[in-house]
């Protein structure tokens, strides 16, 4: 038994509560995942883990064993990377979450330079709105937008997301322009509902001292900011959107800003990662070469 790889083996069923998704995210079938964990406990005569047909849970031993293993595991990595950027750039698997809009409009485009630089990485990118639980996922890492209320996971702001409120000419021509947030409830809203709590997006808006915060009525809602963004070029209601999705549509004329003496308070952008897991030299040339990316951009700028 290769008591190291038996280890990170252990590690990652724990981490993802059961053989079956942690056989999925090591690529290994769910067979030798269970071979190499019994093989552990008979080495170490001790019970790690508690079966049942329904889920694993961890021992008190197994606890024990895991914090161990965790730091064990980090010391070796660490040890490999420090040589790695000494003699190749960085190389392995990588899977990462990001936001639609940002992965389709800002990160994709930008990727030949990423892989100019690190040729020997291989990236899985899920592109999606609806936040995921990195562990039970085998995600490495993934930028979002807003406040983080989970603590397990690091953080590092790498922007803001501004925000603007606008519509189509003819929407407005049709409509009439709104010169305050409280004549938004005489126009078609179109609304953001939240992957999480199914919950509308309320629009918050400041001038003057004055802070307001309003949920409209619409006739529709969708839970994707490119499709949110589609729907007001479609001339379906007044949308409250990123500034880099609409700011080539602003300057062409396709869309009209409304509103614009009402400030709109930013949204912090983190990269997020696993605290449980050490930052590899992939997932650290990821976060390094995303702030890079989002600081060259006029439309995330922290200032």
């Amino acid at each position: 038994m290769d008591k190291l790889q038996a280890m990170e083996v252990f590690v990652h069923v724990v981490d993802a509560g059961g053989f079956t998704r942690a056989a999925e995210q090591l690529h290994m079938p769910k067979a030798t995942v269970s071979t190499l964990i019994q093989a552990l406990e008979n080495t170490l005569s001790v019970k790690l883990l508690n079966r049942t047909t329904r889920q694993v849970n961890v021992t008190a031993d197994g606890a024990a064993y895991y914090e161990h293993c965790l730091r064990i595991l980090a010391d070796i990595r660490d040890t490999e990377d420090t040589l790695s950027r000494t003699h190749a750039s960085p190389s392995g698997r990588l899977r990462v979450e990001v936001p639609s809009g940002i992965g389709q409009r800002l990160i994709i485009p930008a990727l030949p330079d990423f892989y100019r630089r690190y040729p020997d990485i291989t990236m899985e990118m899920g592109c999606g709105d609806r936040p995921i639980h990195l562990i039970e996922e085998g995600v490495d890492c993934a930028v979002r937008g807003g406040d983080l209320p989970d603590s397990s996971l690091i953080a590092r702001r790498v922007g803001v997301l501004h925000f603007v409120t606008c519509a189509t000419p003819a929407y407005l021509d049709t409509h009439g322009r709104p010169t305050h947030p409280d004549e938004l409830t005489q126009h078609q809203c179109i609304n953001y509902i939240l992957s999480t709590s199914k919950q509308v997006l309320a629009w918050d808006f400041e001038r003057d001292g004055v802070r307001l915060r309003k949920t409209h009525g619409g006739r529709f809602a969708v839970n994707s900011s490119e499709a949110l963004m589609m729907a007001g070029l479609a001339g379906l209601g007044v949308m409250r959107v990123p500034s880099f999705l609409v700011n080539e549509h602003l300057r062409s004329g396709r869309l009209q800003r409304v509103l614009g003496d009402w400030d709109t308070a930013p949204v912090p952008l983190h990269v997020v990662y696993p605290q449980s897991r050490h930052l590899s030299a992939t997932v650290r040339a990821f976060v390094e070469w995303v702030a890079e990316l989002f600081a060259g951009n006029v439309d995330l700028n922290m200032a």
